[in-house]
């Protein structure tokens, strides 16, 4: 810190915050006498600063200064900063912070950064203001954005507040009762009210951009899910749009009708004023929310003053003219008559009246839907939400009761109809009781007017008839605009993720708020198509069960959420529950078939299609969904259970840690395991990194090797894993690798092909590894190929690459050098997806088993296996025992009734009686050939000791050694002869791999397994179990 001493008046500002509205406190900087501070010996870190004085004025004209501060403990190491966490903001630079590797560097990289220079990695990068990132500079003009009162409440409320709260309540009320109406409102209510606070705990848990109930369910389960709800959505919101228009249609054709002003008939009628209106509609549209929320408010104050007419309207002495169509004001007889139902024609049901008043709320998510326009998407969604929720329910209940307590059910609206006298006498109905005789309309069931007979009920209670008609218009053109808004919007959002083909040309937004210009014309047609069909009641139907599918999955991804436990779920509106939402789902889906069950079929058959879609072209997003989440949870819960269950032979599975240096570069050796391990049991590709390796291999080696696997369609693991030596890597490996049960009990290895042009030492490191898997217990398989492999020649390797053969020292200028190597590491085109003879269909060829020793089954399972994948389906086994001519028969009888008890479908089983026979002088002269230049020959060295040769050639064979293997040499060499007579050109070739003794020199180890595969034109794979069954023929 002595280095800033001196340089303490020119770095240290004081420090402030300034907040506004609109984000988190800013860091402000100004001159002071450092003289005060230095009084008060106070130890204040140094501050770096990055000023925009020195730039442009123009160019950044109302920027902040950027203020870095370092913490205590380095000059590098900088203090919690709001840029560092923005990285999942779109089209954001991520400002950076040091790295463990920057941090680690000695101080001169620290003094660099203070005295004017910065480092890369220390986040020179401008902050992004998170807050305003759809800002483009401070000299545009800033977008425009809403509260939670007008984004959100006016928003919700106005679509809440429908055309059913004018033309249908009255009617419902009279059907199913006063007390019936409101449990059919509060049932509603409670649906809406559970969404609601499920969308409130969604958009609380970081920050919500556009895409409204999309976004939220997209990026809560994940894409999948996401993708075929905003599609649906998107689509529901636009016939939303053209059913609203066709209702104000509809509305002035009547009004026209009543003062004779037919264009040419009713149904035209009603297309040439809903394609004239939604027109208007999207000229407001085009022209900027701006206009679009100042027109939301006119019909809101337009709908306020409506309902203040109908209000006022209940409390004034009915004349009699409104007592002729049945209007007493308030009256209890009314009230009490009113509260139970009286069902009546086809649609007399509960479930009826809740299906056509529960539309009415499906208004909840206006607000949601334009979050990209909102100042604080956290704030405004759940207080503008649950406050327009609480505000209508309040107004339908009211409208409910006070219509029950003014109104009879039926009048006849005759003036005739009044009770002269007090003579009652044959009179029906309530009417009578308040000097009105409406019985010829009761018995004759032609009454016009009343709560059961007429939608006008509210504008004749009103104090002024049109002004309720100016509501109805102002409900259904509000709702109009806002489902033509909040459409393109959310489809917006949906062609940015580009989740679904030739859509992103709707992703294009322009202006100051990336308005949806194109989704809004596409909106358009759409509303103005099915507006000119005129006939939506088929339509209604749809739209009702896809936004209650919003709602339940909405419901869903707040307790998917929730139950995962995942750290990520951090809402900061805690007043939800998992349970509840979880009810809501379920109510929704219920009412999905209870309203419409063959809808609610097309509904959810679109969406598992578009989710079919989506799940197998498996888009590169990744958001964190819950998902994923809860694939962990219960990958980890299984894991942990898997602890306490015992192992079985029946439920023995390969499970293989695989030798294959980058996946990449051996191909064959990632197949062969892939043929056995898919789908059944576990795969795990080592990567033995050494020192030169490791640095020339790139930070994002791990992740193309695995986008490598995963394209290849392997389902298998990596570990790359840091050592001085191959034996030492895999050693560890073969301890550390696994988790509980999920741990590998086989090794693969690819076999050392050129081994006789090898080192010593590397072919040492070789066999000490088979040693190492044998003990530890492991079984083994080790793969040969020869021919039959179809690579390129810069990939041609098919074995680790610690295990291939070390040049001598005078072909060193032959190797790669490390750029190459780290090439053939990150090469992410189709050049490295080379096809092997593992991925060729075999036909009805034969997979060959010498199962020459019992290993405990290992040598049967695995052809079993490989039979059970499609491309070797139709290959026949053949078995090859060894056995003696005199009891041949026996022999085959025995192994193949042992082979019907392990229920292995094996074609033929062939006794080899001449396994004893001494092999061909040539084979036998091929193999010492092989041998020769790892012997010693010492018996033929006069003058020099044992001990000397050994000390310097301790892996080589002595002749004494020679001899003593004399005998199980000559039995690997007739047993090749064997081989290559029977299996020359059949599909695989299985071998049991013999067992090296402790005494045996890995040289002539090494030679053993090169001729007992030599010679074959086909896969070949040496292989033994670790002595313990695998396979057994009872049921427990």
């Amino acid at each position: 810190m002595g280095q800033f001493a001196s340089r303490r008046n020119a770095l240290v500002r004081s420090v402030y915050f300034s907040t506004n509205e609109e984000g988190p406190p800013r860091y402000s900087s100004h001159h002071f006498d450092g003289s005060t501070m230095r009084g008060r010996n106070l130890q204040i870190p140094p501050t770096i600063i990055v000023s925009d004085e020195e730039l442009s004025t123009s160019e950044h004209h109302g920027s902040r200064a950027e203020l870095r501060r370092s913490s205590v403990y380095s000059t590098m190491d900088l203090v919690p900063q709001l840029g560092n966490y923005a990285n999942s903001l779109p089209h954001q630079t991520m400002k950076s912070r040091p790295s463990l590797e920057t941090l680690r560097k000695t101080s001169e990289v620290a003094q660099v950064g203070i005295d004017g220079g910065t480092t890369s990695d220390s986040g020179s990068q401008p902050e992004p203001d998170v807050e305003s990132v759809e800002s483009h500079g401070a000299s545009e003009k800033a977008p425009v954005r809403f509260g939670w009162i007008v984004g959100v409440m006016v928003r919700c409320m106005l679509n809440i507040w429908g055309v059913i709260l004018f033309l249908r309540l009255s009617w419902i009320t009279s059907q199913a009762g006063i007390v019936l109406t409101c449990v059919i409102i509060l049932m509603s209510v409670v649906v809406t009210t559970v969404t609601a606070l499920s969308i409130s705990a969604i958009a609380t848990n970081g920050r919500v951009v556009s895409g409204g109930a999309y976004f939220m369910i997209s990026r809560s389960l994940g894409p999948e899910i996401g993708g075929p709800i905003g599609m649906v959505f998107s689509f529901a919101n636009a016939l939303a749009c053209a059913l609203n228009t066709v209702g104000f249609a509809e509305v002035v054709r009547d009004l026209l009708q009543e003062f004779n002003a037919v264009m040419t008939d009713a149904v035209n009628d009603v297309r040439i004023v809903g394609v004239i209106t939604v027109t208007i509609l999207l000229f407001i549209t085009l022209a900027g929310m701006e206009w679009e929320s100042k027109a939301q408010i006119l019909f809101f104050l337009v709908l306020l003053i409506s309902l203040a007419s109908y209000f006022a309207g209940t409390i004034i002495p009915p004349p009699p003219e409104k007592q002729a169509v049945g209007l007493f004001g308030y009256q209890g007889d009314i009230f009490v008559e009113n509260l139970t139902p009286n069902w009546r024609g086809s649609e007399g049901s509960f479930f009826q009246m809740f299906a056509i008043f529960f539309p009415a709320t499906t208004g909840i998510l206006s607000g949601a839907n334009i979050s990209g326009d909102l100042k604080d998407p956290a704030t405004a969604i759940p207080k503008g939400t649950l406050m327009a929720i609480f505000w209508t329910t309040i107004t339908y209940l009211l409208i409910s009761v006070t219509a029950g307590a003014c109104v009879v059910r039926d009048a006849s609206g005759n003036m005739s109809d009044i009770i002269v006298g007090n003579s009652t006498e044959g009179c029906v109905g309530l009417a009578c009781k308040l000097g009105w005789n409406f019985t010829n309309c009761i018995e004759s069931q032609s009454c016009r007017y009343g709560l059961s007979n007429s939608v006008k009920v509210l504008g004749q209670l009103s104090g002024f008839y049109y002004l309720i008609t100016a509501g109805v218009f102002a409900a259904s053109l509000s709702s109009a605009l806002g489902f033509l808004v909040s459409a393109p919007k959310v489809f917006q959002c949906l062609c940015k993720d580009n989740i679904y083909p030739y859509i992103i040309y709707f992703a294009k937004g322009y202006g100051k708020n990336s308005e949806p210009l194109r989704a809004y014309l596409l909106c358009y047609l759409i509303s103005v198509a099915f507006i000119l069909i005129a006939e939506l009641n088929t339509i209604a139907a749809l739209i009702s069960n896809f936004f209650l599918c919003s709602y339940c999955l909405i419901n869903f991804s707040c307790f998917h959420a929730s139950i995962t436990n995942s750290p990520g779920w951090r809402p900061s509106f805690h007043y939800y529950s998992k349970w509840a939402a979880l009810f809501g789902a379920m109510v929704a889906a219920v009412l999905m078939f209870l309203f419409t069950w063959w809808a609610a079929l097309v509904t959810w058959c679109i969406i598992l299609f578009l989710f079919g879609y989506v799940n197998y072209n498996k888009p590169k997003v990744n958001w964190g969904s819950s998902v994923q989440a809860g694939t962990y949870n219960m990958a980890l819960s299984y894991s942990v259970s898997l602890t306490g269950v015992e192992d079985h032979v029946k439920n023995f599975r390969p499970q293989c840690l695989v030798l294959t240096g980058p996946p990449n570069q051996r191909p064959a050796l990632v197949d062969f395991v892939a043929c056995f391990t898919k789908q059944i049991s576990l795969m795990i590709c080592g990567d033995i990194l050494l020192e030169p390796e490791r640095r020339s291999r790139s930070q994002d080696g791990t992740d193309i090797l695995v986008k490598w696997m995963n394209k290849r369609k392997v389902r298998s693991f990596y570990t790359p894993f840091t050592a001085d030596s191959i034996r030492e890597g895999a050693k560890h490996l073969l301890q550390a690798t696994g988790l509980g049960k999920l741990k590998p009990n086989t090794l693969v290895l690819g076999f050392k092909s050129n081994w006789r042009e090898s080192t010593p030492g590397s072919i040492e490191d070789y066999i000490k590894t088979i040693y190492d898997t044998f003990d530890s217990n492991y079984c083994l398989c080790i793969l040969r190929m020869m021919d039959g492999l179809d690579i390129s020649d810069d990939l041609e390797s098919e074995v680790n690459q610690g295990f291939e053969p070390d040049e001598p020292a005078e072909h060193h200028d032959q190797q790669p050098n490390e750029d190459e190597a780290a090439d053939d590491v990150s090469d992410e085109d189709n050049s490295d997806q080379i096809k092997t003879v593992f991925q060729n269909s075999q036909g009805k060829k034969t997979i060959d088993v010498y199962w020459i020793a019992d290993d405990g089954g290992l040598t049967l399972l695995v052809p079993y296996l490989f039979t059970r994948r499609r491309r070797w389906r139709r290959c026949k086994v053949r078995v090859f025992i060894v056995g003696d001519e005199h009891n041949m028969e026996e022999g085959r009888n025995e192994m193949i009734a042992l082979l019907k008890r392990f229920r292995l479908d094996v074609h033929d089983v062939i006794v080899m009686t001449d396994i004893d026979k001494r092999p061909h002088p040539k084979s036998l002269s091929r193999f010492e050939e092989n041998v020769a230049p790892f012997r010693l020959f010492d018996e033929q060295q006069e003058g020099v000791s044992m001990q000397e040769l050994r000390q310097k050639a301790p892996w080589n064979i002595s002749d004494k050694e020679y001899e003593a293997f004399k005998l199980k040499s000559e039995s690997k060499v007739r047993l090749n002869e064997i081989i290559r007579k029977n299996s020359q050109h059949t599909a695989l070739v299985l071998v049991s791999l013999p067992v090296p003794q402790s005494d045996c020199p890995s040289a002539l180890y090494m030679a053993w397994l090169d001729t007992l595969t030599c010679g074959l034109h086909c896969p070949a794979v040496l292989i033994r179990g670790n002595q313990q069954n695998v396979l057994t023929f009872y049921c427990q």
